[in-house]
């Protein structure tokens, strides 16, 4: 790590206490949302401090690494996606920790990566039930934005999700079902292809 960005991560880690939410931050934890350090910043805050910060690649590889909430969450938003390698993506997948980071991760970074498809596809077979959640949110957001399958993609896609609409765990259940609605939002014959397998598969 160089000065510099040594300087900034200080900086940044220190304005936390200018944002903190303690109510907020209990609430998360009551809800599950255990971080190692979670100063209930709201989302809009750290937006307007990446605004400031501007996309910073080493400075958000060591966001990561802190395990903090809103250094995480920093860290995706001023990651360029053009610079982040998929070897990285993986690994950042791989740590996520709660289900915030697992759905705020696409809608900050993931879905504007050139191989975002892949990963996601790749993340939708995971054991891990946040790479799963991570996976459908990226394809929710890649529909949402017209980015589309093709037939043997939409089939993949809708294969897993039902199959995800019966996992124990909600948050699974939930991004499936997210991904799905996407897609039959994107016409008619990914609606047709949605809802039969939803009645298929008696839903």
């Amino acid at each position: 790590m160089t000065e510099e960005t040594r300087q900034k991560l200080k900086e940044v880690k220190q304005s936390f206490r200018l944002i903190m939410d303690g109510v907020a931050a209990a609430s998360m934890r009551d809800k599950g949302l255990n971080y190692h350090l979670n100063w209930g910043a709201k989302i809009t805050d750290l937006q307007n401090m990446a605004k400031e910060l501007g996309k910073d690649y080493p400075l958000a590889i060591e966001l990561w690494k802190e395990n903090v909430r809103e250094c995480r969450l920093l860290a995706l938003m001023i990651m360029p996606p053009e610079k982040m390698l998929p070897e990285i993506a993986e690994l950042w997948a791989e740590t996520l920790q709660t289900v915030e980071m697992a759905e705020m991760a696409p809608f900050f970074l993931f879905q504007y990566l050139d191989y975002a498809p892949s990963l996601a596809f790749k993340w939708l077979a995971s054991d891990d039930k946040l790479r799963q959640v991570c996976g459908f949110m990226t394809l929710a957001r890649l529909f949402t934005a017209g980015t589309l399958p093709d037939t043997r993609g939409v089939n993949e896609v809708v294969d897993q999700a039902v199959v995800a609409l019966h996992d124990e765990s909600l948050p699974v259940r939930k991004a499936a079902m997210a991904c799905l609605n996407k897609l039959a939002d994107a016409g008619a014959l990914y609606q047709q292809a949605v809802d039969s397998a939803l009645k298929k598969a008696g839903f």
